[in-house]
């Protein structure tokens, strides 16, 4: 059982069906939008109980404006459909993508909602790096590939510090433990060295 599994919220039901719709053709991390949309929804309920359904809402479509057509405005559809808090925290957390691009990214953790979709929103992201480095046969040459995400390691690790006692301890126990990887494997990638398997 999962937050997604019936009889669930209407919210959530109305929010899949969206979510589906707009993910259709898209693809995260080579694979479909949807199954991050609904990997993120579910780590969410993994690790808080009886979440809100605005909150499993705004994971299933925190990507949505990245996909919907630029007009009209998402922001003013997803306030009709769902009221003020499902488009707020979707925009917070584009705000926070787009911050991604700084030089240095601003740690932002006083706003439970939106922490609790970024946190499983970067627990799936780089659980399925992981996934994906380790399945390339080659885990130093796949994060050599990938200089922007590896000089945004730092800025992960003081996320989940700046998170760790505002989100459940298994949430930040489970982002801790896919940025131990990555880092170790990331030190390989510096040295020259084969990392330590994943």
């Amino acid at each position: 059982m999962t937050v997604l599994s019936p009889p669930r919220a209407a919210t959530i039901d109305r929010a899949l069906r969206d979510a589906q719709r707009w993910c259709a053709g898209h693809t995260i991390d080579d694979r479909p939008a949807l199954t991050h949309a609904v990997r993120v929804a579910v780590t969410i309920g993994e690790h808080v109980p009886n979440p809100d359904p605005d909150l499993i809402a705004a994971a299933l479509l925190h990507d949505i404006p990245d996909f919907a057509p630029r007009t009209p405005d998402i922001y003013q559809i997803l306030a009709t459909a769902y009221g003020p808090q499902v488009p707020r925290i979707i925009a917070a957390l584009q705000a926070e993508h787009q911050d991604l691009d700084m030089p240095e990214p601003p740690i932002r953790v006083d706003d439970l909602p939106v922490l609790l979709a970024s946190t499983a929103d970067k627990i799936v992201a780089l659980t399925s790096l992981l996934r994906r480095a380790h399945a390339s046969g080659d885990v130093t040459r796949f994060l050599r590939t990938r200089p922007a995400l590896l000089a945004l390691l730092p800025y992960f690790r003081a996320f989940q510090q700046a998170a760790h006692h505002r989100v459940p301890l298994r949430m930040s126990a489970r982002l801790d433990t896919a940025l131990t990887l990555l880092e170790r494997a990331a030190t390989g990638v510096q040295t020259g060295s084969r990392p330590c398997s994943l």
